[in-house]
């Protein structure tokens, strides 16, 4: 019988929850994941790591007022086994000591990543990189909050370029004031404003920005640009560390990674991590290639004479923490006035985006820049991490400002503020009778004046919008049915103002067949929200494309024609794993919605409002 192996995620919910229990001991100084250490070098055995100031005999463990680790723990049924390394860390901008200055301890413009930078009552740390924040998109600068915060900081006071140690006329050097801080398990990280000096968002000596995060795995290789030790490149030895570290305010748990040097690339004087290099960003290297993906955050260093090792918060949970985005991806201040995005009072009402109604969906919904709904022009979104296609689209229908515009020339693209193996692209349709099949529809997204119609012209050939569309369901009667449920409500209803919204997406399934490494999926759903002239309320029509038979029940028969349906909220809400907005109580619904159990099937257009 093979061996049961642990995830990694596993590890770390163990580390994550157990590692305060042993760091409230003397002598331990963090835990974390890594392979083993035999004779002097890593082994391929995963283990739970453990660092102490120093390593003293079983019978002395109890007189330095510190615990024996166990050389094992049973996680989930599985021995993992334990390790012990002699190391300490400080923080890498506490003091910084006199050296030659260089154009980094200098004021620069435009200012850019990795120069000195600091809270006018700290000495320096390192500007780490350009990010916008995820609410307003705004553009702001990261480092650490020991660099840009400190134990005498508050929100609102100014931030120097450089730091107060490298230039202390800080009435002239000041460029901006702290926005937003974090100290605890999640990372040591602040972001500050950007008002008296320009900005670039090019790294100091790396020839790359930061485009986009990821998430750091053993034995990726790194490269950082600090203050004090210029551009300095290491290998991820250790994961899921959380490490105890002495702060102004006291001790605090900090989660982390941990990055040793790298042979290949020695640093000057030996050294990846000296006081100044605080705050500056570790990125990911693919060969022999700086890539725009930030791992870490660096914010810590080994003491004295141990070996060289440095300590950084993962990205992800430093732009969770502090909401802010790599990219400027919504553009909010210029972009919302010009219809970016599903606006949910699009109708005079709120009708507000999906949200995941159970934890599976939930978990599986993909964050871009520490938010779900990614935005485009009058349509909105959000992706499934594991099915790489979208689990809902909202977008607004302007009936009475639409726009005939050509596609000619457009060509399907990934979003690049996403993950490129975060969305399917070309590599399913080629060669095969598989169609690119838009779900917030090109026609319905066409309105209002002519710069927003042909930005969302273009927005919607992103393959973020698309799902494959069968063969079967082309050449089939529902194909029309499907595609005309728009129009047939505007033919049909006297809508207030040409206005509707609408939702839909895929339904996933585990019996979804597989092509190309990619499950297909066999059933769409629709909602449209819309509003009768003369009334108040707004009503809401259910739609599910389907090679299930929803008579007879829920689960995916392998029928040969697609079917349409109208069904209730519910129905789609238990397909879906979704909470869908629903109609108002006090309009006149069908009765299908009304009773939450019928469920009609629609052979023709003409039945769609009957």
């Amino acid at each position: 019988m093979a061996k049961k192996s642990l995830s990694t995620e596993t590890l770390k919910n163990f580390v994550r929850k157990e590692a305060s229990r042993f760091l409230d001991r003397e002598n331990i100084t963090s835990v974390g994941i890594g392979y083993k250490i035999k004779d002097g070098k890593p082994t391929k055995e995963l283990s739970v790591q453990f660092t102490v100031d120093r390593k003293v005999a079983p019978e002395d463990i109890q007189s330095i007022g510190s615990v024996e680790i166990p050389k094992s723990f049973t996680i989930d049924g599985v021995e993992v086994p334990t390790d012990v390394i002699q190391r300490s860390y400080d923080l890498s901008a506490k003091e910084v000591k006199p050296e030659t200055v260089s154009k980094r301890k200098m004021a620069i413009d435009p200012i850019v990543p990795g120069v000195s930078i600091g809270h006018t009552s700290i000495s320096a740390g390192t500007l780490g990189c350009v990010v916008y924040d995820a609410s307003n998109g705004a553009t702001l600068i990261l480092s650490n909050w020991h660099v840009l915060h400190g134990g005498n900081g508050e929100i609102g006071d100014a931030i120097v370029q450089p730091g107060s140690y490298d230039d202390n006329r800080v009435d002239r050097n000041i460029v901006g004031k702290l926005v937003r801080s974090h100290l605890g398990v999640a990372g040591d990280c602040a972001i500050a404003s950007i008002d008296n000096r320009k900005l670039a968002p090019e790294i100091f000596d790396l020839n790359t920005i930061v485009s986009r995060i990821g998430e750091a795995e053993l034995g990726d290789r790194v490269v950082k640009s600090g203050r004090t030790t210029d551009v300095t490149y290491g290998i991820v030895q250790r994961i899921h560390v959380t490490a105890r570290i002495n702060y102004e305010v006291g001790p605090r748990d900090i989660g982390g990674f941990e990055i040793g040097p790298d042979p290949e690339h020695p640093a000057l004087n030996e050294e990846i991590s000296m006081p100044g290099d605080s705050g500056s960003v570790w990125m990911f290297v693919d060969g022999d290639e700086i890539t725009d993906m930030m791992l870490g955050l660096h914010f810590a260093g080994e003491v004295g004479d141990q070996p060289e090792h440095a300590l950084a918060c993962y990205a992800e949970s430093v732009f969770k923490k502090l909401n802010i985005s790599p990219t400027k991806t919504l553009e909010i201040l210029r972009e919302q006035a010009a219809g970016i995005g599903y606006a949910e009072n699009f109708l005079g009402a709120s009708i507000p985006k999906p949200k995941a109604a159970t934890d599976e969906v939930e978990d599986d919904l993909l964050e871009v820049g520490g938010v779900q709904a990614i935005d485009y022009m009058h349509f909105s979104l959000a992706m499934s991490r594991s099915r790489r296609f979208a689990r809902w689209v909202a977008w607004n229908v302007d009936g009475g400002s639409l726009q005939r515009l050509n596609r000619s020339g457009i060509k399907f693209k990934k979003d690049p503020r996403l993950p490129n193996d975060a969305q399917v692209g070309d590599e399913i349709y080629r060669n095969n009778p598989l169609d690119r099949g838009h779900i917030a529809r090109r026609a319905d997204l066409l309105w209002g004046p002519l710069s927003e119609a042909r930005k969302a012209n273009t927005d919607s050939f992103f393959f973020t919008n698309i799902t494959p569309q069968h063969e079967a369901f082309n050449q089939s009667s529902a194909s029309g049915i499907w595609g005309a449920l728009e129009d047939a409500i505007f033919a049909d209803v006297d809508v207030e103002n040409l206005r509707i919204a609408v939702m839909g997406g895929p339904i996933f399934s585990e019996s979804d067949p597989v092509y190309r490494g990619i499950q297909l999926p066999q059933q769409f759903w629709k909602t449209i929200y819309f509003r009768e002239t003369g009334n108040a309320a707004i009503e809401v029509k259910g739609y599910v494309l389907t090679q299930a038979d929803l008579l007879d029940r829920l689960e995916i028969l392998q029928l040969p024609e697609f079917s349409v349906y109208e069904v209730p909220l519910s129905t789609i809400g238990q397909m879906t794993g979704l909470s869908l907005p629903p109609g108002s109580r006090a309009g006149r619904e069908t009765a299908a919605i009304a009773k939450q159990e019928k469920i009609r099937r629609i052979s023709s257009v003409k039945e769609i409002l009957g």
